[in-house]
């Protein structure tokens, strides 16, 4: 079956397509608000199997409270690039950070999902003087993730039987282009509160994520970003890197967390206050991990509270 080009993921709404080129590659977002560098910068960062669209019920709100905002297909996803190398936090961090610069900017908010708010802390931590705040959908401080894996069951066996069978080379790739991308869809269904599943908008969500992941080389780098994490774990790069993130952030930090969340639990999340000691949480009633689509007004109005706070 023929695979989706990645052009297929720029779809048209109230925003413009843009190619920013950062740290070696070409990184594809979409832009909304003023295009000028007197705006403060808002910098939006989906997760695992997903891209850019995965923000639209944010993207515009932000804008039009006078942000310039600009969600991103991360390394390997959608349009941008899909170098062969280079998903390690370090690289990952570098993608942004030279993205905020290339768009003549000196900071930015960033705002993540899962992997996503992976790349917001590393940014937040190896380049200090580029990021002003962080909001975060689901996704814990590195080493927080890392100590309720090895310390909390529930945790673990929430996440770490998904996450080692993607160590292997090939099969998982193929799992998720198989039958249309519809191992795409079963993470979905059930990571997600049960509302949003029957919602009118859940079968557009499926079928664009199903396809997005079909994009020639997007499942092999999507894998890459959990083998980095992984792999590292046993080596020299692994053990400098979370030597690097542990360190205090003293800037503006919010975690929105769905409270049916069956992936991140809410007690992971709360760990984050220990190397962030001034984090805002949000718990959210009644979804799971996809927060910001689930119940996209109160996730709206939190980040644009946050934002503005911070700007």
């Amino acid at each position: 079956m023929t695979q989706p080009d990645p052009s297929t993921v720029r779809f048209d709404g109230p925003w413009t397509h843009r190619d920013i080129h950062a740290n070696g590659i070409r990184i594809h977002a979409a832009e909304a608000g003023p295009s000028h560098p007197d705006a403060p910068l808002v910098v939006l960062l989906h997760g695992f199997a997903d891209f850019w669209w995965t923000w639209r019920h944010q993207l515009t709100p932000l804008a039009d409270a006078g942000f310039r905002t600009v969600a991103v297909d991360l390394r390997g996803y959608g349009d941008t690039d899909t170098p062969p190398r280079g998903y390690d936090g370090w690289t990952l961090a570098g993608d942004i950070a030279g993205l905020i610069r290339a768009m003549g900017h000196t900071d930015a908010t960033l705002i993540g999902h899962a992997d996503g708010g992976l790349v917001c802390w590393a940014t937040a931590l190896l380049h200090p003087r580029l990021v002003r705040s962080i909001g975060l959908v689901g996704s814990p401080h590195p080493i927080a993730l890392k100590n309720a894996v090895l310390r909390d069951r529930r945790q673990r066996r929430a996440l770490l039987p998904t996450f080692l069978r993607y160590q292997v080379p090939w099969r998982p790739e193929r799992t998720l282009q198989r039958s249309e991308g519809a191992e795409v869809e079963r993470l979905l269904r059930a990571r997600s509160g049960p509302d949003w599943v029957q919602s009118d908008e859940f079968p557009e969500v499926v079928r664009r994520l199903r396809s997005a992941i079909r994009i020639p080389g997007v499942a092999h780098s999507a894998l890459e970003y959990q083998r980095w994490a992984f792999r590292s774990q046993f080596r020299p790069d692994g053990h400098r890197f979370m030597a690097a993130m542990d360190h205090t952030l003293r800037i503006p930090v919010l975690q929105i967390h769905g409270d049916l969340d069956p992936y991140v639990l809410k007690r992971t999340v709360e760990r984050s206050t220990r190397h962030a000691p001034g984090q805002q949480l949000h718990s959210v009633p009644g979804v799971g991990h996809f927060a910001h689509q689930e119940a996209p007004a109160e996730v709206t109005g939190e980040l644009l509270r946050f934002a503005l706070a911070s700007r």
